[in-house]
């Protein structure tokens, strides 16, 4: 291939073509834990997750909810993955060997919001949120209907890989994903750009700004205690049990569960199997929906 304008803009389009296929070959997992929130700026404050507001009974005047103000906020960072082709290489009409590498360009930038949720859901055990807590935690603290505060766990203690129980049925999911600026895939491979002139080769990476934050941890309960049966039904009862501020009911209830490939056979014996025991019931068949995660091991 001749390098001119012309024909380095139709090899960009086939690259960019492969880097889309890759993208969108993508079946993501994070939407399944965590709500997308678009920004518009460098951060975004989620100071109003301290309290989360009920309906009432309308009797004289309306009750204005002053949210519980907290210094939370999620900063966008800046991704990017680059790759160099060699101007020989195109020259001597071998680009069609890079076309893979774009595609899995495409794949890596489908699949990044998927290791950073659940990087950050594993690593809630010793990560703030909103109300200086860790995300999974022993002391929340939640005032009560007389005034005072208590402690509230969302967590079992333990030594094994983490596994987790979530109600993602609200509108703000346990986690939250920001998104600033969409993946974009770009290039440097013009005669006169510095890398082709001095290094011979041709640039190509994608790029984008987003980050990774907690919501409610009212709605997550984190054990790192061997996934059995018993300890499942105590953390379902324990997360369905949770109770706003002053004694407010929220609601809570749990619809997934998350596990990584080690806790994954113990998860489907107690979600999937109908009979257990040798012929009983099992209680807990189809209680929630399981979702496998290669990210958490």
């Amino acid at each position: 291939m001749i390098i001119n304008s012309g024909n380095l803009s139709i090899l960009f389009r086939a690259f960019n073509a492969a880097f889309q296929r890759g993208f969108g070959g993508v079946a993501p997992m994070w939407n399944k834990v965590a709500t997308r929130v678009p920004s518009t700026t460098g951060a975004e404050d989620y100071g109003w997750l301290g309290d989360i507001p009920g309906m009432r009974e309308w009797v004289g005047d309306r009750h204005i909810h002053n949210l519980q103000q907290h210094d939370y906020s999620i900063k966008n960072k800046k991704f990017e993955l680059t790759v160099g082709v060699p101007r020989e290489k195109v020259e001597d009409d071998q680009y069609g060997v890079y076309s893979p590498m774009m595609e899995m360009l495409g794949q890596s930038a489908g699949e990044h919001p998927d290791q950073l949720v659940f990087d950050l859901l594993a690593s809630g055990f010793a990560t703030e949120c909103y109300d200086g807590q860790y995300f999974f935690d022993t002391d929340h603290p939640v005032i009560q209907a007389d005034g005072s505060t208590a402690s509230v766990s969302n967590v079992q203690a333990g030594a094994e890989n983490p596994w987790f129980l979530l109600d993602t049925r609200r509108p703000l999911k346990p986690l939250i994903l920001q998104m600033r600026k969409e993946p974009q895939f770009v290039n440097k491979d013009k005669p006169e750009d510095d890398n082709v002139f001095n290094r011979n080769e041709l640039i190509y990476g994608v790029d984008d700004r987003k980050n990774v934050g907690f919501g409610f941890w009212q709605m997550a309960f984190g054990s790192k205690a061997v996934l059995s049966a018993a300890n499942f039904e105590a953390a379902y009862d324990a997360l369905s049990a949770f109770k706003g501020d002053h004694g407010k009911p929220l609601g809570v209830k749990p619809n997934l569960l998350v596990v990584g490939s080690s806790n994954a056979s113990a998860a489907r014996k107690i979600l999937q199997a109908q009979l257990i025991n040798g012929g009983d019931s099992n209680i807990n068949f189809n209680r929630v929906e399981l979702l496998e995660v290669p990210w958490l091991d």
